[in-house]
């Protein structure tokens, strides 16, 4: 028999909560298993993964195959928790940090474009009086032509 160490899928819909187990390949993912070795939670922070390392190595010295994504769970569940958590810690801040810095730099282009349209106001209205003052001189100049 074929056996594997993959994940088993439950939880509810956009909530998904997978045990790792032991079960013939040929067998379909949810369907019955042989051994349950452990869980990983991905929807909490960080991550929860709980794991008999022991049993893992059993099963796999015995000729089971583990599927890509457990091996990789499995790497993760080695690393110390307190680690895990540590490095989870440090990704969340340098998202924070990251939103922090794109909303100050929103506030900086939204400043920049209220001053060039101040600036651009500015201008209209200087142009406008310089306009209104050349069509005064006009007047004042067609008025002494006329009164000669």
């Amino acid at each position: 028999m074929a056996t594997m160490i993959r994940l088993q899928r439950g939880g509810r819909k956009k909530r998904p909560f997978y045990s790792i187990v032991v079960l013939d390949g040929r067998k379909r993912r949810d369907g019955a298993f042989i051994e349950k070795l452990g869980y990983y939670d991905p929807c909490t922070e960080p991550e929860v993964v709980e794991l008999n390392l022991d049993r893992v190595k059993a099963w796999t010295d015995l000729g089971a195959q583990v599927s890509p994504r457990v091996a990789s769970i499995i790497k993760t569940a080695q690393i110390d928790p307190a680690v895990r958590a540590e490095a989870a810690t440090a990704k969340k801040a340098a998202a924070e940090k990251a939103a922090a810095a794109k909303v100050a730099a929103e506030k900086k282009a939204l400043a920049d474009a209220k001053a060039a349209e101040e600036a651009a106001a500015a201008e209209a209205k200087a142009a406008e009086e310089g306009a209104a003052a050349e069509t005064e001189e006009v007047k004042a100049a067609t008025e002494e032509k006329a009164d000669s």
